[in-house]
């Protein structure tokens, strides 16, 4: 039954597209043919893909070319936290904090020792 939900689930697709200074917008989304060729596009363009199907199901409510609204920011953060991770690229203005700052994070997160 698993497999069945899935295979209906993958059914359905959403491009979002987010400038880095605005809201993420709905770019495209379909069903069935529509949606495998939204997919098709996506890959052709190394365009990372997220499958999560409640999220999808949820933004494919919004009509095309709309900013997402306010209370699905997160959700949609971590996909496109998701999408730049596996591109390799990190935010405009982004810099990682200074290695030792990690390094003290992870010392006072853990049990003290022995």
């Amino acid at each position: 039954m698993t497999e069945d939900i899935r295979h209906h689930n993958q059914d359905l697709a959403v491009a979002l597209n987010y400038d880095g200074q605005n809201a993420p917008r709905i770019t495209a989304k379909g069903q069935n043919e529509l949606a495998r060729q939204i997919l098709e596009k996506a890959e052709e363009a190394d365009i990372p893909l997220k499958y999560d199907p409640e999220l999808a199901a949820i933004l494919s409510q919004i009509p095309l070319g709309e900013e997402i609204p306010d209370n699905l920011y997160r959700a949609v953060a971590e996909v496109i936290a998701f999408a730049y991770f596996i591109a390799g690229k990190t935010p405009e203005g982004w810099q990682d904090p200074p290695r030792d700052e990690w390094e003290n994070e992870d010392e006072s997160d853990s049990p003290p020792s022995k």
